[in-house]
């Protein structure tokens, strides 16, 4: 499933064709995606403008000149493509251009398709349809069942070692099970925490309620970093995963552990070799040697 860093590299593609500009074609081939379609999902969206394209944990909003926000979802194989590119692009907004795609292009696959004055299309491609979309009013988005429970963002500074560290208090779970827990902190998935606590030297297995205050304040710098840095890189590609330009993100080529079972570990001066473990049903990569 797409993480942060891949839903905030669609975001950040989205945002120059869809901010400011009125939807004035939206097609549903189809009355579903994970769960049902709103039963006035095209009407609400044609003629309405897009305000503002944002993301919030793995989900991304788009504000409409309406009482609702668009929510999206990615599940675990949806992706948006963009065509023709923006007539009269605002200076210093990157207009999309000719794209190289990705495989499997499936027309069957192409679910929704928003079409702009500008004369862009975004097409929702889902193999799988575990993505959704649905509209939600803004005033009372923050209340919602999938936002009302979210912890701070990662990048952000709400999310510090000091509220890492009350989460932690007094528990006997592992950090990483922890930090997946989207309560605690939101849009974090299985690569980045694997890779940020292997950069923190953080055993995934150790009770998280022993681990010291400057230890946390490492691992929020380093989860910081993984982030940054997989977002510079344009998101990691396992599957499915690509920009809306079509193009595949390259930070899988940086992974330090994850996927990386039997190859030494990168942390210097450390000897060990990267191990994998299933942990709550799902594979932990680690280093058994500098991961204490």
């Amino acid at each position: 499933m797409p993480e942060l860093p891949e839903v905030e590299t669609v975001r950040g593609g989205l945002a120059p064709v869809l901010e400011g500009h009125r939807l004035t074609r939206v097609e549903a081939r189809r009355p579903d995606l994970r769960f049902p379609l709103p039963p006035n999902f095209v009407q609400v969206l044609t003629g309405a403008t897009v305000t503002r394209v944002v993301r919030r944990a793995k989900y991304l909003l788009a504000s409409l000149d309406r009482e609702d926000t668009l929510v999206m979802h990615l599940g675990m194989s949806g992706r948006f493509e963009i065509s023709n590119p923006m007539k009269g692009a605002p200076e210093g907004v990157e207009r999309p251009g000719e794209f190289h795609y990705a495989p499997d292009r499936d027309p069957k696959h192409a679910h929704i398709v928003f079409e702009t004055e500008a004369g862009s299309r975004v097409t929702y491609y889902d193999p799988r349809r575990f993505g959704y979309m649905a509209l939600v009013n803004s005033a009372t988005l923050h209340l919602h069942p999938w936002f009302a429970g979210l912890g701070p963002e990662p990048l952000s500074e709400d999310f510090s070692a000091a509220r890492l560290h009350g989460a932690f208090r007094d528990r006997k779970q592992g950090p990483k099970t922890l930090l997946l827990d989207q309560r605690i902190v939101a849009g974090l998935g299985n690569i980045y925490v694997c890779e940020a606590l292997n950069r923190a030297r953080i055993s995934p297995f150790k009770a998280a309620g022993g681990i010291s205050k400057p230890r946390l304040e490492k691992l929020v710098a380093d989860i910081r970093a993984v982030l940054t840095e997989a977002i510079a890189a344009g998101g990691s590609t396992l599957r499915d995963f690509a920009q809306t330009d079509g193009a595949l993100g390259y930070f899988q080529h940086r992974f330090r552990v994850y996927d990386r079972e039997g190859e030494p570990c990168f942390n210097d001066p450390c000897v060990g070799v990267i191990a994998r473990r299933v942990q709550a049903g799902r594979s932990t990569f680690y280093c058994p040697v500098c991961q204490k």
